[in-house]
Formats: structure tokens, sequence, C-alpha cells
């Protein structure tokens, strides 16, 4: 598998993508180094490839795609916060690719997917790049993995209707949770926090993802 060399997928490629990060706004180096480490033309259709560096959300199939590299640097700094991350939960794992880039962010990693044809390409790309801390369960991500919580961090790569309040309770004290809210014409980021005293909600700015849905196919 060749994960470097030339052209679309040479250092240099990879790095003007970081520097536009930058210029977006990221400031957490360690995401920035997470999203330089990972070969994102690999987690894309081979007819996609050549656009795999660029600053945009990309079809995988079954009506879903590999978010844009600012959102998932943008969710994953905010969720971070400058902290080290023990165990993190993902909602949607689609092709594996923000599993990866939290598997160079976090001591362990659990990813759901309710698609069984993404569930299987992702666990077979992950274990081709042997990102070990990665752990991917086929099931339906909106009620969370309460067996393994509490996490440090959720995030969530499919718009929810509302805030989902099973999933906050399987943050620890201390954790941030990052989800997009809203329906096909409105959604928005938001954060929330769990203190000693409870929850704290933040919107944030608008987004577009495509829209959480239950049970698994």
């Amino acid at each position: 598998m060749n994960i470097s060399g030339i052209g679309m997928t040479s250092q240099r490629t990879k790095q003007r993508m970081i520097d536009r990060l930058r210029e977006k706004g990221i400031k957490d180096e360690a995401v920035l180094a997470a999203i330089f480490a990972v070969p994102r033309h690999l987690f894309v259709d081979e007819a996609l490839a050549s656009r795999a560096y660029d600053d945009v959300s990309l079809p995988i199939n079954f009506n879903q795609t590999i978010s844009q590299p600012y959102i998932v640097a943008r969710m994953i700094e905010i969720m971070r916060n400058g902290a080290p991350m023990g165990r993190v939960l993902e909602i949607g794992t689609g092709c594996g690719y923000q599993a990866a880039v939290l598997s160079h962010l976090a001591t362990e990693v659990y990813s759901m997917e309710r698609i069984a044809p993404l569930h299987e390409r992702a666990k077979k790309q992950l274990r081709e790049l042997k990102l070990r801390n990665v752990t991917l369960r086929y099931a339906d991500g909106c009620v969370g993995l309460p067996e393994v919580a509490p996490f440090d961090g959720i995030i969530m790569a499919a718009a929810a209707p509302t805030l989902l309040p099973a999933l906050r309770e399987q943050l620890k004290v201390g954790g941030r949770m990052v989800l997009p809210v809203g329906n096909m014409q409105e959604q928005s980021l938001y954060l929330i926090e769990r203190d000693a005293k409870g929850f704290r909600e933040t919107k944030l700015e608008s987004v577009k993802f495509v829209p959480l849905l239950s049970g698994k196919v």
C-alpha cells in the first residue's frame, strides 16, 4: 500500500492542505500533525483520489461523504481543547478517515457505523494502516456505547435532530461533545461540556452534514 509518493500523495500536496487549514484558523498543532499523518487519498475512491487533499467533502457511496479536512480539524480541535484525550467515541465511521485522524490524538477510539459495507471498508482500511487503538462497531450510533462509557470526547459525523441526552450522559465529567444539530435546511455545530454541576451547551457556526439515522442497514 503506497502511503507516500509523488503527485497527489506527495508531502508537498499534503503540506498545502495543512497551510490552508492554518489560514482558515486551525491553531492546534497536534490536530494539524494528525491530519498530515493520515493518507486521505486511501479513504476515497480511486477516481476521486486527485481531489483527496482539496479542502472539500467527497462522496463515499450510500449517500454519505468524507467530511472536508477543515470541518474534521475544526471539530476535533474544539473537542480536544488543547488537552490529551483518553477514550473517544465517534458516531458515523463512514470511510474511517476521521477515526484514523483521532487515532493519532486519543489513547482509545471507538467508532460506530450503521451501514454494513462502509463499516467493512473502514475496518479493512484501518487494519492496513495498522491503527490498533481504533475499535469499530457495526451498530446504531444514536444510542452510543454505554457499556464502554464514559468518554473524554464524543464527536458526531451526522446531523442529529436534537442534542441527544442519551449520548451526552456518556461523557465523563470534564468531557466535551461536538455535533451538528438540525435538519437538511439548517444545521449548527454545538459543543456540549460536562462539569460537576451538569451540562453546558454552546451553539457555534453553521454547518452542512448528512442526517443522523437510526437502525442498521
